[in-house]
């Protein structure tokens, strides 16, 4: 690894951030909680509208940029350099981690007592409504904040071929701001600092997890010791993955971890109670689709239910701490794409796959609940949620079969999220990525060490692992807004590059293979916005 490319300031004050948060929530516990709690209930008071209006304005804009002659502008001018349910994989196990797996069993349960759109609490219609908010929060909208920040770091990386593959490498070349200005070295360390932030919650929900569902597998109990064995075989299997590279680690992973969880599910499906899964679901995807529009910009200043706040703004802000490592992740394994293609196969092909997901695991176990073999709405509420998909699976025949599976698929999930995080965290801090490079996998292999120890340190330090959620999640205000000028600068791009191109030329460009570059007229590296 040349040391001469690598970003030594901004890994040494990023670690010196993190590690300082890490400090400040053991020292000082109850503070930062309550400091965390202030920021983030102010923040989606005064911000929460307009998070809303930017996810449903970029889910409408991604579908209007795919269906025009923009569509059609190829990222690259080489060949796709994976197969299409690879890419796809490769592309879910990075932008679903292992939360999914969690979520996907107990979520809906939470909407029964505090439903959404202003329905009665406890009623049919909350059930009804449970599945169908469940999809909505995983479908659609998370998956054009990943694809909107990916097609536009693909077009500054693959087309324009700017240098760096990083928030800062595309806000300079879109404003002319200095490469090492303050505003770039601000941009790259909050990004730095959400990854840790909400990865290391998604360990620290998970790894307990499946430490209890292996744990019962085997009829032992659960232990500190185990989560650390488990955090550690996990450690092993992305850094191994990060050093053989993407094209051989984690595109294997997450090929085998999409295929056990088809297994999965349609194990489930089969096992399950089959007629009131596919019922549920099939009712689900209808009312979903029925009350997207009112779900996706449903504020309640009558009703102050708090359940925008809470849940929808929540999410929104939660997947827009993921954005920028997914988005840069999307845009390195998508080169020779074209645009429509990255809209529908993320967009798309992610949804429908959360929706069949949710809309299996998630009746399967309403299921449970209504025939009162499993109370999973009590177990919740005496916060034993783990102890709820235990049982669940349980009562399924063939139930260990079906935890082993659950608890491959989600180290499987864990394993390929922490590689691609590890693999954006070692792009931005490389000086002047070039189109045709990657990161050194020694460079990775240091950001996997990372993202293992920190989370491992918090867990041994009982810091509040809720806490630094809050924060990271704060700290999604200002990505909001680097969004916004992303957005405002990647169609100044498109419009400055492909405007006076017909729609019947790129047709022919498209079909016959020609490349899709810059201008050669222009010369400029960026264009500023």
């Amino acid at each position: 690894m040349n040391s001469s490319r690598l970003d030594k300031l901004l890994i040494g004050i990023s670690l010196v951030v993190v590690l300082g948060v890490v400090g400040f929530l053991y020292a000082m516990p109850t503070q930062s909680e309550a400091a965390a709690n202030w920021l983030f209930t102010a923040f989606t008071d005064w911000f929460g509208a307009l998070v809303l209006v930017i996810t449903f304005g970029i889910v409408l804009l991604l579908f209007g940029v795919a269906f025009s002659k923009y569509g059609m502008v190829r990222l690259g001018d080489s060949k796709p350099e994976y197969s299409t349910f690879r890419w796809i994989a490769m592309m879910a196990s990075c932008g679903l981690g292992s939360a999914t797996c969690y979520w996907a069993f107990v979520e809906w349960a939470y909407y029964i007592g505090t439903p959404g759109l202003g329905i009665e609490p406890g009623s049919k219609m909350a059930y009804e409504m449970s599945v169908p908010y469940t999809m909505f929060h995983w479908g659609f909208s998370a998956w054009a904040l990943y694809a909107f920040l990916g097609i536009a770091m693909a077009y500054h990386f693959h087309v324009r071929k700017n240098k760096g593959l990083s928030m800062s490498g595309i806000i300079t070349s879109m404003t002319g701001l200095a490469e090492n200005g303050i505003v770039s070295r601000i941009a790259d360390i909050l990004f730095i600092f959400i990854c840790f932030g909400g990865l290391s919650i998604t360990l620290g929900v998970s790894i307990p997890l499946v430490t209890e569902v292996f744990c019962s597998v085997l009829g032992i109990s659960p232990t500190f010791a185990m989560n650390i064995v488990i955090i550690l075989a996990i450690s092993v299997v992305y850094s191994l993955s990060s050093v053989i590279g993407l094209q051989k680690g984690m595109a294997n992973i997450s090929n085998w971890n999409i295929r056990i969880v088809i297994l999965f599910t349609i194990g489930i499906v089969l096992f399950g109670p089959t007629h009131f899964i596919i019922a549920n679901t099939v009712q689900s995807i209808g009312l979903m689709f029925q009350n997207y529009i009112h779900m996706s910009l449903f504020t309640d200043p009558v009703g102050k239910s708090g359940f925008p706040e809470a849940w929808t703004i929540f999410y929104w802000l939660y997947w827009i701490t993921y954005v920028p490592f997914t988005g840069i992740f999307i845009a390195k394994v998508s080169k020779g794409r074209t645009i429509r293609s990255v809209v529908f196969n993320t967009v798309i092909s992610g949804s429908l796959g959360c929706f069949v997901y949710f809309g299996v695991l998630g009746s399967a176990t309403m299921q449970r609940k209504i025939a009162e073999v499993v109370d999973v709405t009590g177990l919740l509420g005496a916060g034993q949620a783990n102890t709820a998909i235990i049982e669940v699976l349980r009562s399924i025949p063939g139930g260990s079969i079906f935890m082993v599976l659950f608890c491959v698929s989600t180290l499987l999930f864990l394993a390929t999220t922490l590689d691609g995080a590890a693999f954006t965290m070692a792009s931005t801090t490389t000086l002047n990525l070039r189109n045709d490079q990657e990161p050194s996998p020694f460079l990775r292999l240091f950001w996997c060490v990372m993202l293992s120890l920190v989370p491992l340190t918090m867990i041994l330090i009982k810091a509040n692992l809720n806490t630094i959620k809050t924060c990271a999640i704060t700290t999604a205000i200002p990505i909001v807004f680097v969004m916004i000028v992303i957005f405002i600068g990647m169609f100044h791009w498109m419009a400055k590059d492909w405007g006076r191109v017909s729609r019947h030329r790129m047709e022919d460009m498209l079909i016959n293979g020609e490349k899709f570059e810059k201008p050669q007229d222009d010369t400029t590296a960026g264009g500023a916005v």
